[in-house]
């Protein structure tokens, strides 16, 4: 009996053994185990000024892309977008961004879109939003970088997209995280979903963010890793070691969301609390 429990012992052992050697050999291949640690803030809008956005850093673009050669921005959106109050303004210690069903400029429905074009960019870092997002179907919130596009010599999808959140507003649960680049872009872009368990987007506040280094990009959901794409994910070429801005808008209809149905309650806003960049020390 005494041989027999060295053996089982002996062999527990080796289980073990095996066990560890496994775990370890799979922390050291998992790629989601990159970790940088971005700590330095280099840019942060907290939005506590009351009135318009600073001019320093934010840029509105204006009408519905026909003047950049694109109507509809490229996906047959329904929004005119200004530089109005009525659809941008900072009030209450946050951004509000707020589209709104009414005629303007002959479009049924308005909205805002701003950009950090020229006034900040960057390559690599941690870009964070805390936001709470519209509901109601056609309703588009995003939060997203696009790729410099080195004064108009590179065009999309070349210069690199990242989509560190876009929503349905149909979907109040579901976020994407997504990149586009060249043979992956648009319907074939690199895409995966976030569920919130047992609550709604349109409720309350949550932290969307990326941790980007060179071969990495890593999307978060408060902190939680939900997905994280490298240049062996994408079937085309890896475009995302330029530097890229930011863009921030509430898109109504469009091929993402369809247009909104009878039952859309306007106006919806969408709520930034802050925006936040920091780059590795």
């Amino acid at each position: 009996m005494k041989g027999y429990n060295k053996i089982k012992l002996l062999f527990l052992s080796i289980i073990l053994v095996a066990f560890a050697s496994i775990l370890l050999i799979s922390c050291a291949t998992d790629e989601t185990q990159v970790v940088t640690n971005f700590e330095n803030l280099i840019m942060a809008d907290e939005f506590s000024t009351p009135g318009t956005l600073d001019p320093n850093l934010w840029s509105y673009e204006i009408g519905d892309g026909t003047a950049q050669g694109i109507p509809g921005w490229g996906n047959n959106e329904l929004e005119y977008y200004t530089d109005r109050p009525e659809n941008a303004i900072v009030e209450d210690g946050m951004l509000k961004i707020i589209a709104r069903q009414e005629s303007f400029e002959g479009f049924n429905y308005t909205s805002a879109r701003i950009l950090t074009k020229g006034k900040f960019e960057q390559t690599y870092g941690r870009f964070e939003a805390r936001i709470k997002l519209p509901w109601g179907q056609g309703i588009w919130p995003a939060f997203w970088l696009l790729g410099d596009d080195s004064n108009g010599t590179v065009v999309w999808p070349q210069i690199g997209e990242i989509d560190i959140m876009e929503n349905r507003g149909q979907e109040p649960t579901l976020i994407n995280g997504t990149v586009h680049g060249p043979g992956y872009s648009a319907g074939e872009s690199i895409t995966k979903a976030y569920e919130l368990e047992g609550d709604r987007f349109d409720t309350d506040f949550h932290i969307f963010g990326i941790e980007w280094g060179e071969n990495y990009i890593n999307f978060y959901v408060d902190d939680v890793l939900y997905n994280q794409i490298t240049p062996d994910d994408v079937p085309g070429e890896w475009v995302f070691n330029h530097d890229f801005y930011i863009i921030m808008n509430v898109a109504v209809g469009g091929n993402y969301v369809g247009p909104p149905s009878a039952q859309t309650v306007f106006p919806q806003e969408m709520l930034v609390d802050y925006v936040r960049v920091y780059s590795a020390n």
